[in-house]
């Protein structure tokens, strides 16, 4: 069998030439897929991406979305920026126009794909731990989907990239009923949060931390939690230095449950229909939708694209475990000599887990080549850098 084919460009720039500079790089390999081969004219296109949250600002940048977007138009495409529900919608839509994401920069319109309160979705059969989950309606009834995906850390899964992208992140908020459907994923089937008063200080980081407004404290500062407004993210859990909160995760049952979930995102979709961008920068130990940015771990890399899901995540993780880590970072404040196994050693998850899950699910191949783009070619075909002399 063939190795599936995963097209490469590095973020350096070693010449003062826009054809050997990043941006002009992946307009080159934007070309050489040939978009036309994933969508038809006239094609309603999402591109599935996170938009950011108040703080958290390293997500690909509206540069190269626009130049995805401008790519795609031109092979007949009429596409849209989105992503699902994590904060409330209308207040997700103004931080993605704070973070630059928005119609005049990207040359699309930005939208919700389940829609402004969360619960416009589509229940399908998924996976024996899951049963069925509820996918954005958006990304349900398009006929293509570009998976955009800033590769970072990640509390729960260790990782996010096109898998995390897909498996949360295609996954509406609610169901129409009002039942939590990304929640279930975080949570292992509606379990809930637990607290133990006799460990709490009351410093309130939960209150603060919650996007939802879901948490606060009774009379008798007991903890009280509106199950409506919770989004069952686990935030709060995450910012509890006392261990008073705890999500209740299976680590290994998660990997699984996330590649469940994003295999059934892609079951809505022909064979063919979807295109993998994994931009490696910035590669930051949170996930964007975290209160706040972190100094990236390791130097940037760059972006990768195939249509392969397996391919591109276990490509990107070959390459992140090979780079250097930053010292002025997490990597070393943990006193981390090398990016091996880079997220292991962060946040004590294994991501290699969800790539091989998705391989069972029969989604693509471990087995990979990759192709790496040094330029775009001048109008003549030519590859000589530009001198502008001194």
């Amino acid at each position: 069998m063939a190795k599936s084919i995963v097209y490469f460009a590095s973020a350096r720039a070693k010449f003062f030439d826009y054809d050997y500079g990043f941006l002009g790089k992946f307009e080159e390999i934007l070309n050489r897929v040939n978009l036309k081969n994933y969508i038809t004219k006239g094609d309603y296109v999402p591109i599935k991406m996170h938009l950011g949250s108040q703080g958290a600002y390293r997500v690909v940048r509206p540069a190269f979305i626009r130049k995805l977007v401008d790519s795609l138009k031109n092979a007949g495409g009429d596409p849209f920026v989105t992503d699902t529900v994590r904060i409330p919608g209308l207040e997700y839509l103004r931080v993605a126009s704070a973070n630059g994401i928005n119609e005049l920069s990207t040359g699309a319109p930005v939208i919700m794909a389940d829609g402004v309160f969360g619960s416009d979705s589509v229940m399908m059969p998924s996976g024996p731990i899951l049963g069925e989950i509820g996918i954005a309606s958006a990304i349900h009834d398009a006929p293509a989907m570009i998976v955009l995906s800033h590769c970072k850390g990640h509390i729960a899964s260790g990782y996010g990239g096109a898998v995390k992208n897909l498996g949360m992140g295609g996954i509406a908020f609610k169901d129409r009923n009002g039942v939590h459907q990304r929640g279930r994923m975080h949570f292992l089937q509606n379990a809930e949060l637990n607290w133990t008063s006799e460990k709490c200080s009351h410093c309130l980081q939960c209150v603060g931390a919650c996007p939802h407004e879901s948490i606060s404290f009774d009379q008798d500062e007991m903890l009280v939690i509106d199950q409506q407004k919770c989004a069952r993210c686990g935030r709060c859990a995450r910012v509890c230095t006392e261990g008073a909160l705890v999500l209740p995760l299976n680590i290994e049952l998660f990997q699984k449950v996330l590649a469940e979930a994003a295999a059934t995102v892609l079951n809505t979709f022909n064979k063919g229909k979807v295109l993998y961008i994994n931009f490696v920068t910035e590669v930051q130990p949170e996930c964007d939708c975290m209160p706040m940015a972190d100094a990236p771990l390791i130097p940037d890399i760059g972006v990768l694209v195939s249509d392969d899901i397996v391919a591109i995540e276990k490509a990107t993780l070959d390459l992140i475990n090979q780079a250097q880590v930053i010292r002025d970072s997490k990597a070393g404040e943990k006193e981390l000599t090398s990016a091996e196994h880079l997220f292991l050693k962060i946040h004590g998850k294994d991501p290699y887990l969800q790539v091989q899950a998705m391989a069972d699910f029969g989604l693509g191949s471990e087995d990979y080549e990759i192709v790496e783009v040094l330029c775009k070619p001048k109008a003549d075909g030519s590859t000589a850098p530009r001198s502008f002399g001194h």
